[in-house]
């Protein structure tokens, strides 16, 4: 990561509306999990980004009850000068008390193994592991942040994320356009690699005839119209999807009238192949014909994830 990226072209954003209370978001995290791409992410939306403030600015950035012109987006981490969880919570408290303001704390984490391959792969030293090893810099700097990422409004995990997905997932969540409609994702996925770490909801639809199990269909995906056709002709097929979606049609005008902007589907199989790209891709069909805004991934299939590799 880099401290006080230098000023990028960005998407113009509209003055607040009368009235409307201005956007912070302080963004904070572990260093090499993705916090200075989340901040960009976020300079690409249209916020007015500013990385690395020293604490004591950082107090006067936003003064109380003095609207905020354009939406704001801050980053924090342990590099910035008077760097503590009191301070930062100091803040965020008198921003939460202020009527013009409406702040949120981002926390951007991943695992521990996922930082150690991060930091190996860029050759860059961790900061707190100048004079040690890089397992106590990361262990350091978690029992360190462990009072903010439980303050937070969000906490993103970026350990299987790309920097693409993660710039959707930041999109998602803090997009500028008001009146906009809430965005779904929908990903299938397989079991024997985990499951998506982003998922709100999860359907397991392992108990559908498998076509792993037909040499023929075998080498084939979910895309093709044998497997799909092979699929579909299980006799709970048709009622499962059917159940999926009268659910989905019901929960997700609760989940918009919530105020949720991003939603994320999983339907997961054995390998992530077959099955469950059928049922994603039928999911997603049904939500689109009813005027849902869908993004449609299958993560484990060769070029089913627009991807750069690792979020970092």
């Amino acid at each position: 990561m880099t401290s006080s990226p230098a000023p990028r072209p960005t998407a113009a954003a509209p003055p607040p509306p009368q009235g409307a209370r201005g956007q912070v978001v302080l963004v904070t995290g572990l260093s090499g999990a993705g916090r200075t791409l989340t901040l960009k992410s976020l300079e690409d939306l249209g916020y007015e980004a500013v990385d690395n403030l020293p604490m004591s600015l950082l107090r006067n950035l936003v003064r109380p009850r003095r609207a905020v012109a354009r939406p704001l987006a801050v980053g924090i981490d342990i590099r910035s000068r008077d760097f503590g969880p009191q301070p930062v919570q100091a803040v965020l408290r008198r921003l939460l008390e202020d009527d013009e303001v409406d702040a949120r704390l981002l926390f951007v984490d991943c695992d521990d193994e996922t930082l150690r391959q991060r930091f190996s792969e860029t050759r860059r030293r961790h900061p707190l592991a100048a004079d040690r090893p890089l397992g106590d810099g990361i262990r350091h700097e978690r029992a360190l942040m462990a009072p903010l990422r439980a303050l937070a409004d969000l906490v993103l995990d970026t350990s299987d994320m790309s920097p693409a997905d993660l710039r959707r997932v930041v999109t998602g969540h803090f997009g500028l356009e008001n009146r906009a409609p809430m965005v779904v994702f929908v990903t299938s996925f397989g079991y024997s690699a985990g499951l998506p770490r982003e998922a709100d909801l999860v359907f397991d639809v392992r108990f559908l005839t498998n076509p792993h199990y037909d040499p023929a269909l075998r080498p084939l995906t979910g895309r093709d119209a044998a497997v799909s056709e092979h699929v579909e002709r299980d006799p709970d097929f048709a009622g499962f999807v059917q159940s999926v979606t009268g659910l989905l049609d019901r929960l997700l005008p609760r989940f918009a009238a919530e105020g949720k902007s991003y939603l994320t589907i999983a339907v997961g199989c054995t390998g992530g192949r077959h099955r469950s790209v059928v049922v994603a891709e039928r999911l997603a069909a049904h939500l689109r014909a009813a005027g849902v805004p869908v993004d449609l991934r299958h993560r484990d299939l060769p070029g089913g994830v627009e991807g750069e590799g690792a979020a970092s």
